[in-house]
């Protein structure tokens, strides 16, 4: 059995919205997998790292195209994934939703849809929705790792395991899907596992500056938080670097005073 952190109680899984809504001094973009990955992304089946996450959507002309054409599925879902980028998650739900009832078999309105659903807090009907946006004969690993990542907010951890390893099994190595999984350790507090799982992540992707902010935190809530901080830094600019930091330390303090409760 692998040695815990006596930081990582288990109030650690808490930890993770607060994450996701700073993305450690970032924008928000794209909701629950801002930061872990599977649920975000440019277009809906895109997995965790927008190249561009801070280029924003023009809402003006994205609006007037919805209404000039509500029945579009493909306008609705650039408009819903626009909301749901720019943190208007009650909208995207209601916009994903409609365009789904009138698309039921749409899978890229399925898989946007949950997605919202997922933004929203919705979780359980998140996964369901998630679930048929692909299918067992033709999986999306994207999609898997989304179904895992709703899992890990139910307080599933071990399903959300197996998701994460069945996307694995498509995409060895995939380090959205690997930091995804290392979450998924930290908040059944195997910190150990966590670590080396987003080592993995972080070899493959070292650029991603979500990828990195996962693995400082875990390392920071082991006690190395000169470690950590220079992971979250990167080669980052000073002033987003100090915020990154501030973040992290934020975020790390907050777990302490959980711990000494």
């Amino acid at each position: 059995m692998s040695k815990r952190s006596p930081l990582a109680s288990p109030p650690a899984r808490f930890l993770l919205p607060g994450l996701l809504v700073l993305a450690l001094g970032g924008c928000q973009t794209t909701g629950i997998e801002d930061i872990t990955g599977a649920l975000g992304g440019k277009s809906e089946t895109a997995g965790k790292a927008d190249p561009k996450p801070d280029i924003k959507p023009d809402m003006d002309a994205l609006r007037e195209r919805y209404r000039a054409k509500p029945g579009d599925p493909n306008v609705a879902l650039e408009y819903g994934t626009a909301l749901r980028t720019t943190g208007q998650s009650a909208q995207a739900v209601a916009v994903m939703e409609q365009a789904v009832l009138n698309n039921s078999s749409n899978k890229a309105l399925l898989a946007g849809y949950g997605r919202a659903l997922a933004d929203s807090g919705n979780f359980q009907q998140a996964f369901d929705v998630l679930g048929r946006a692909h299918t067992p004969e033709d999986p999306d690993w994207r999609i898997l790792s989304a179904q895992g990542a709703v899992l890990d907010q139910l307080g599933r951890n071990e399903e959300a395991q197996q998701y994460y390893a069945t996307a694995l099994k498509i995409v060895p190595d995939e380090p959205q899907v690997l930091s995804n999984l290392g979450l998924s350790y930290m908040l059944q507090n195997n910190l150990p596992r966590a670590e080396e799982t987003l080592r993995r992540a972080y070899g493959r992707n070292a650029n991603d500056s979500r990828v990195r902010a996962n693995l400082a935190l875990v390392v920071g809530l082991q006690g190395k938080q000169a470690e950590a901080e220079a992971i979250v830094k990167g080669d980052l600019p000073p002033d987003q670097a100090a915020a990154k930091v501030t973040a992290l330390r934020q975020l790390l303090a907050k777990k302490q005073q959980r711990a000494d409760k």
